[in-house]
């Protein structure tokens, strides 16, 4: 195969890392690096708030991340927020408190931490996190609503909203956990990653990405070559042009070989 991408789009969690480490193996590492060597672009994909990515940008070399599933964009050389969208999280709490009971909700203070509606688990939250009212959640415009459904499994998550409608948000279940993330309406990896790369001069048919979960469908489907990786749900794997190897054997380094040879 002759095609090289000119930009190359990596979720975090699965993909560079075990779920919720910032610990990227080295193999994965190198071969990032290898790619900004040959001149492409390496953006950062993730559903972690602009708080939970810095640590990951910071040991590569990142063009540019996108940050909370598309709604926070940040410059990782100038540290700066370069496009934010929010939207009212009140009506999509009462939704879900009334479907989930017992559910916790936070709403992200982009680059601080979170103001939280019950207490979360440890370790579930980025940066500092501030115990709120619903009103003062309600009052305060977010790019990222999370939420968790303590004592239940993602597959009881999973059916429980099957039918669920959300007016005017994005939203995502994840596979490895009974959580859920919304964000504002028609924000998500893809949709970030097409304006980024018109404002690059690069279209999609010239971008590889690799992702594992629900929130990474759109961007494999945007994307020339969509990979997924090995451990991530059957439904993301039939959206994917190919599957490679686990993040546990290192799968996005097996990929970025086989186009930025070692």
């Amino acid at each position: 195969m002759n095609w090289r991408p000119r930009l190359v789009a990596l979720d975090i969690d699965g993909t560079l890392t075990p779920v919720g480490s910032n610990d990227i193996a080295p193999a994965v590492k190198a071969a990032i690096t290898r790619v900004t060597e040959h001149g492409s672009h390496v953006v950062l994909c993730t559903g972690r708030s602009l708080i939970g990515t810095t640590p990951i940008a910071a040991q590569l070399p990142a063009t540019f991340a996108v940050c909370s599933n598309g709604a926070v964009w940040w410059d990782p050389v100038k540290n700066e927020v370069t496009k934010r969208t929010t939207f009212d999280p009140g009506p999509t709490v009462k939704t879900l408190q009334a479907l989930l009971p017992g559910a916790v909700f936070a709403v992200e203070q982009t680059g601080v931490g979170n103001l939280s509606l019950g207490d979360f688990l440890p370790g579930d939250l980025w940066g500092v996190t501030s115990s709120a009212t619903f009103d003062e959640i309600a009052a305060t415009p977010t790019p990222r609503l999370v939420m968790r459904w303590l004592d239940r499994t993602p597959a009881e998550l999973s059916f429980a909203v099957k039918d669920l409608e959300l007016p005017g948000i994005e939203w995502s279940v994840d596979h490895t956990e009974a959580w859920l993330t919304a964000v504002p309406q028609n924000v998500t990896k893809g949709s970030a990653l097409d304006e980024l790369t018109r404002e690059l001069g690069i279209g999609a048919e010239d971008a590889l990405a690799i992702g594992d979960g629900s929130n990474d469908v759109e961007m494999l489907k945007w994307a020339g070559l969509g990979i997924a990786m090995g451990q991530a749900p059957a439904h993301v794997q039939s959206e994917a042009d190919s599957v490679a190897p686990t993040v546990l054997e290192d799968g996005a380094a097996q990929v970025l070989e086989r186009f930025f040879p070692s």
